[in-house]
């Protein structure tokens, strides 16, 4: 009875301190993203007449149509370039000061973004609004790195799955506020639009704030620093009072295993080829996450529900819809992973997405047609948004860490990450040209995309779902060494020993 009594005490423990953690480090992750996508689309209007009013201060002259919309294309997407500078930070940041110190520094990034942009339309300069949007960038670039490699190291083994796929709720309850923030209601106002663009600093206050009280990574402390006595503590704080020589155990094998190799480069990476396969298949998934549309959706979605017939005061409202959609479907991606598998659901949701944008075409032709078309493609939106949060953004969080070994691994964060923010970098840059160029034909170019990308997962990528590293590898081998047995089998037998050792 004592017994069965401590244990459910130890699992409350464990519940209410993963919860609290995984909030800390969100709020300053993922969901900083998330906000910062949707959060430049309500003031469009407002900072385009900003910039074509400051121009024609400074010159005389406005702006010409194309250079206006040149200069909005900088301001939303520096924001990814940042982005890909941050990822290429994370991984030094990570190692020398460590997963939660890096977090709490990364805060200074986004304060210093909220205080450029907050001030450019009392100083006069739109080009604040850049700057402030690539600092915001590096601090999201950093975080979306580290904050999973953070929260996987600090949760037990049993849950660590589960508090991986907490980024993508995160960042939907992101997008989700910047939409209802931006609302005319609240800050999308011509007067406020300046305090809405500097509203992402108060997130990093609440970090700054709550994250010194939960310790570093254990399997920092120990792996990367040798301190065992801290490790032990951190344990102790984060999953309750117990016997965990069980878990220390894992992590001093873990240690001997690995903690003599430095962890690879990325030029390592890309020419080492018992990895090959893995690189292709992680910049292929992150890049085509990002090529798919789905970020179309949140950047310029005045733009999109205005060509799908929506009237400009409704389109706050239903964008907001589209967020809310998303944190429903991240939320549920987490039981569907582990009852489908990851292939079939990125397959599937690529290959259903690609449908919908093929049908979203053809409802933005014949909108001026048919009464109810206009109806047809918010429907389809939403269907895409859904596709998308139960496939490609809840699956490829859990799916980054299992296609390389502990060695390969940051460098493997590292790559993903800049193939990532380099997609939505060109997507951010020329979307504005392609719907103005192509009307709605330019989501053709998204359908080709979602269809290449399942038919990679479906030809290449294996299932990863129950399997240990050494049967993943295996795996990937098959495709590392297609026709040269003789140079799988020297691979097998280094990680079958580094095997036995963990």
């Amino acid at each position: 009875m004592e017994e069965d009594r401590e244990s459910e005490e130890s699992g409350r423990s464990i519940g209410q301190t993963l919860v609290l953690t995984v909030c800390a480090v969100g709020i300053g992750g993922t969901f900083q993203y998330g906000f910062n996508i949707s959060l430049i689309n309500a003031p469009t209007v407002y900072i385009q007449k900003f910039v074509n009013d400051t121009w024609f201060e400074r010159w005389d002259t406005p702006l010409e149509s194309k250079l206006l919309t040149l200069i909005w294309s900088f301001i939303v997407s520096i924001f990814p370039l940042g982005g890909l500078v941050g990822a290429l930070m994370a991984g030094p940041m990570a190692v020398n000061f460590g997963r939660k110190k890096s977090l709490l520094l990364n805060n200074l990034f986004v304060i210093v973004a909220a205080m450029l942009m907050g001030f450019s339309r009392a100083s006069g300069f739109f080009e604040l609004i850049l700057m402030g949007r690539f600092v915001s960038g590096i601090n999201s670039g950093i975080s979306m790195n580290i904050q999973p490699m953070y929260l996987g190291e600090s949760a037990p083994k049993n849950l660590r799955g589960a508090v991986a796929l907490t980024s993508a709720p995160f960042t939907a309850l992101g997008i989700v506020l910047g939409q209802i923030i931006g609302l005319r209601e609240v800050l999308g106002t011509e007067n406020l639009w300046p305090v809405l663009l500097a509203l992402n600093g108060l997130p990093a206050l609440i970090q700054l704030i709550t994250l010194p009280f939960f310790p570093e990574s254990p399997r920092y402390l120990l792996i990367n620093k040798g301190e065992k006595e801290k490790c032990m503590k951190a344990i102790q704080r984060l999953w309750g009072a117990g016997d965990y020589q069980e878990e220390m155990d894992d992590m001093l094998a873990e240690q001997a295993a690995f903690g003599r190799e430095k962890p690879k480069s990325i030029w390592e990476l890309f020419t080492d080829q018992s990895v090959r396969w893995q690189t292709i298949t992680l910049v292929v998934i992150y890049v085509f996450m990002q090529l798919c549309g789905v970020n179309t959706i949140y950047m310029y979605a005045f733009s999109i529900f205005k060509e799908a017939g929506v009237s400009p005061g409704h389109i706050q409202y239903i964008n907001t819809g589209t967020g809310i959609t998303e944190i429903i479907t991240t939320s549920m991606c987490g039981y569907f992973t582990e009852r489908f598998g990851r292939r079939p659901l990125l397959w599937m949701g690529y290959g259903v997405m690609g449908l919908i944008m093929g049908l979203l075409t053809i409802t933005l032709s014949f909108q001026d047609s048919i009464s109810w078309i206009p109806s047809c493609s918010i429907v389809l939106i939403f269907s895409f948004i859904i596709c998308f949060g139960l496939g490609p953004s809840g699956v490829v969080a859990s799916l980054q860490s299992e296609l390389f070994m502990q060695t390969y691994r940051p460098a493997g964060y590292m790559v993903g990450g800049a193939g990532s923010w380099a997609g939505l970098f060109l997507i951010a840059m020329i979307f504005p040209f392609l719907i103005d160029l192509l009307g709605q034909f330019c989501f053709l170019i998204f359908l080709a995309y979602c269809v290449t990308a399942s038919v990679f997962v479906y030809l290449f990528l294996p299932e990863t779902k129950g399997k240990s590293m050494l049967e993943i590898w295996e795996d990937f081998n098959k495709l590392n060494f297609r026709g040269k047995s003789e140079c799988m089998e020297p691979q097998l037998d280094k990680i079958v020993v580094i095997a036995t050792r963990l």
